[in-house]
């Protein structure tokens, strides 16, 4: 197919206020139904740092190319940044390809001080990229299953407001050079964990931008938006730091110093809404097809095919969406779904401060001797004899040495329904931090705490607070960032700073108290996390969903398998697909502890993801549920050997 054009004129606009004006997209979408087709409003043109912010008019055909022009009418508060990437800056891979994406070091910055925004895309997609996949040597992928191939094209980036909603969450859409006209597609995707609007890409993108497909992105409320309240900086749309209004997330009722983070303090509580953010982005991304292929508009629904597809969060984000009435998507594929159904299973904030609490103690039974990341140097860690002593000395345990308290916290995880599996690829999480880390985050995101009064004395901040090395650090969060602390450059502080052998006891132990005591704060916790259990999918719409079996972060029992069950056995067309020796992070496979015992789960991700498209454009059956057993890769204590199609055992 010919390379099509982007013909736009920009008209920058003379004010630096001007120039970083917060877009908003108010569009309409609810769970009580579809309200007709949204409407993208023209936008102001802006000119910053080399992205075009253009409003979206009606578009010249010929040539077949991919015409843009302004309109005369536009709003200031609604711009869009539309930027094209062609040679050596393409749409998958920023122009770095294979090498550049399996490199251990990210893309440098000519000033690190202030990158570019094609700077910080480019390190973005990076990020992201090795955040979700296995991309060390002989794990297999662009071997047997996806590939670093250059796609041309153009990107389109707004923010975008549910109605009711304080902030807006990301939406960006991809729009490939080869978009297939004739046969007319979209992939929607939602950011795994609290990533930022590129943590689909090496899924969503990978998969769907070779074939022709659209694809849009949204970062579902959570994402990489950080905001220095001490400086009143933060990220804009294309990334650069920026002030007051040109921010992407503008913090309220907000304290004069730390860091707010917009999963945490945006006072929305977004997981109660991932599926309204995924419905507004396929909405979003139709109209801009209208507007990139006016001559084959209109792109709705009945005309373009549309799949939703996440892991993790935004496994669980698309199975939100697939609730969402009218016929406005055609599949769902949903990995390592972060989903309470509607009947059965825990919900995340249950289960991660049971853990959080629980597991350290756990590990140090016999059954986690081999457990990666459960012993040093082979004998139990000082954090699992300091936390079986802590919750003995509580009286929470009551076994008189160090093997009777172990033994019995691990019996009362199993008890509540952790399998030995998961409590050992858990081991990641508690080495790590990570229990406490998600819990604060998502506890104050529940009670819809500002950044100045998360629950349990919770805050985030700088490390160090001030410095060149913080101004720079500063300054890549949006690409650096995962959307969580710790890490680029922020920290999870307590107050009153904590003491003794076992300094993260308090805080957890009030973590657990929002879930099970009764007091106002405990109560408003509970309130925001029943918000986010999920309703049964559309009764026609077919659904694979994938889930590893040794998922230790969001167990099996507790969600994709509780989820499947309960959709099944109310007559819905999902298939499941319980994976043997699968954990949560592929991206954590190419350390050769992990990689000898456990198996990525994205090449299931992207079998899935071909069944679906064959069964809604060949009419080929939705495939059964499968157990698969695959195969790990090597013994523990050498390198791994190199990953064989053969041994994960794919479905056909």
């Amino acid at each position: 197919m010919a390379r099509l054009l982007l013909v736009g004129i920009a008209r920058t606009l003379a004010t630096a206020t001007a120039a970083g004006v917060r877009p908003k997209y108010d569009g309409r979408s609810s769970r009580a139904g579809y309200r007709g087709p949204m409407t993208l409003p023209a936008s102001n043109l802006r000119a910053r740092h080399g992205g075009l912010l253009l409003g979206l008019g009606l578009g010249v055909s010929g040539c077949a190319g991919h015409a843009l022009h302004t309109e005369t009418a536009m709003d200031p508060l609604e711009p869009l940044r539309v930027t094209r990437h062609a040679g050596g800056d393409d749409l998958l891979t920023a122009g770095l390809g294979e090498a550049g994406l399996r490199a251990a070091t990210p893309p440098a910055f000519a000033d690190p001080l202030a990158p570019t925004p094609a700077e910080l895309r480019r390190r973005a997609i990076w990020s992201n990229w090795r955040g979700i996949a296995d991309l060390a040597p002989g794990g297999g992928y662009g071997e047997f299953y996806g590939g670093f191939g250059a796609v041309s094209g153009t990107e389109y980036q707004t923010l975008a407001t549910l109605p009711g909603a304080r902030q807006p969450h990301r939406v960006l859409v991809q729009v490939p050079d080869g978009f297939d006209r004739e046969a007319r597609c979209l992939v929607v995707a939602a950011s795994s964990g609290s990533r930022g609007i590129y943590g689909a890409i090496a899924l969503a993108g990978a998969w769907g931008l070779p074939r022709g497909c659209a694809v849009v992105y949204t970062d579902k409320g959570a994402g990489t938006d950080y905001v220095d309240l001490a400086t009143g900086q933060g990220p804009g749309i294309d990334g650069t730091l920026a002030g007051g209004d040109a921010r992407a997330f503008a913090p309220t009722g907000a304290a004069a110093a730390g860091v707010a983070v917009k999963h945490a303090h945006s006072q929305d509580n977004p997981e109660a809404d991932w599926g309204r953010h995924v419905r507004q982005a396929a909405d979003i991304a139709l109209q801009v097809l209208d507007r990139a292929f006016p001559a084959q508009a209109p792109h709705t629904p009945a005309s373009v095919r549309t799949i939703a597809v996440g892991v993790s969060n935004g496994g669980g984000a698309v199975l939100r969406a697939a609730e969402e009435e009218g016929a406005w998507l055609d599949g769902v594929v949903a990995i390592s779904p972060n989903v309470w159904p509607g009947d059965g299973g825990r919900p995340l904030y249950d289960y991660v401060t049971e853990a959080a609490l629980l597991m350290p103690c756990a590990l140090a039974a016999p059954a986690f001797a081999d457990a990666p990341y459960a012993r040093e140097e082979g004998a139990v860690t000082a954090a699992s004899v300091a936390r079986c002593a802590s919750l003995a000395g509580r009286g929470t345990l009551s076994g008189a040495d160090l093997h009777a308290q172990a033994a019995q916290a691990h019996a009362r995880l199993r008890a509540t329904g952790w399998s030995d599996a998961a409590i050992a690829a858990g081991a990641l999480s508690s080495a790590f931090d990570l229990w406490r880390s998600v819990a604060a985050t998502y506890a104050s995101a529940y009670a819809r705490a500002p950044a100045g009064a998360m629950p349990c004395g919770f805050r985030f901040d700088m490390t160090p607070p001030a410095s060149t090395a913080a101004d720079a650090t500063r300054a890549a969060w949006w690409a650096d960032a995962s959307g969580i602390p710790p890490g680029a450059g922020v920290g999870l502080v307590e107050a009153p700073p904590p003491q003794g052998g076992d300094p993260a006891l308090p805080g957890l132990l009030c973590l657990r108290a929002l879930w099970t005591g009764d007091d106002p704060a405990a109560a408003a916790v509970r309130h925001g996390v029943a918000a986010t259990r999920a309703a049964l999918p559309r009764a026609d719409l077919p659904v694979i969903l994938v889930h590893g079996s040794d998922d230790g972060l969001i167990p099996e029992a507790f969600a994709g398998g509780a989820y499947a069950r309960w959709a099944q056995a109310n007559g819905r067309p999902l298939s499941y697909w319980r994976v043997d020796h699968a954990q949560h992070f592929d991206a954590f496979l190419g350390v050769p502890a992990l990689g000898a015992r456990y198996v990525p789960l994205m090449p299931y991700a992207y079998r899935a993801l071909d069944a679906m498209w064959a069964h809604l454009s060949a009419g080929a059956a939705l495939p059964g549920n499968a157990h698969l057993t695959p195969l790990p890769r090597g013994s523990i204590g050498g390198a791994p050997p190199p990953l064989t199609a053969e041994a994960l055992r794919l479905p056909r």
